[in-house]
């Protein structure tokens, strides 16, 4: 049987607070570590049936980055959830909210940008 094994190496400060987050995986051809920001883990416990989380992020994520993440996680759940169930139609429930969510940041961006701008 054929293997892949996958590093994930957080740095944490004097609070346990992740300063930095590096991972590799045996099947790339990047011979570094690949440095990451943020990161969503989740396993599923057979035995339990429940999902085991390991949700991560440096300092530095902006929330614009943050955001993104969401985003483009969201979209990949659905694209993952239509492969696995052939559920066409709950998978594009999940991108539209995940649309509505992103364009709802946007909006709530522009106006602090533009109350901030303002008070000026």
């Amino acid at each position: 049987m054929q293997q892949s094994r996958i590093e994930i190496q957080v740095s944490l400060d004097a609070a346990r607070i992740p300063e930095a987050i590096s991972w590799r995986a045996s099947d790339t051809a990047a011979a570094e570590p690949r440095a990451a920001k943020a990161m969503l883990l989740s396993l599923w416990d057979m035995q339990t049936r429940t999902s085991l989380q390991m949700d991560l992020w440096t300092k530095e994520m902006r929330m614009d980055e943050m955001a993104d993440f969401m985003y483009q996680t969201m979209m990949g759940m659905a694209d993952s959830f239509e492969r696995a169930t052939h559920q066409g139609q709950l998978a594009q429930r999940l991108k539209d909210f995940a649309q509505e969510f992103i364009a709802e940041f946007v909006r709530i961006q522009q106006q602090l940008h533009s109350a901030d701008a303002s008070s000026r």
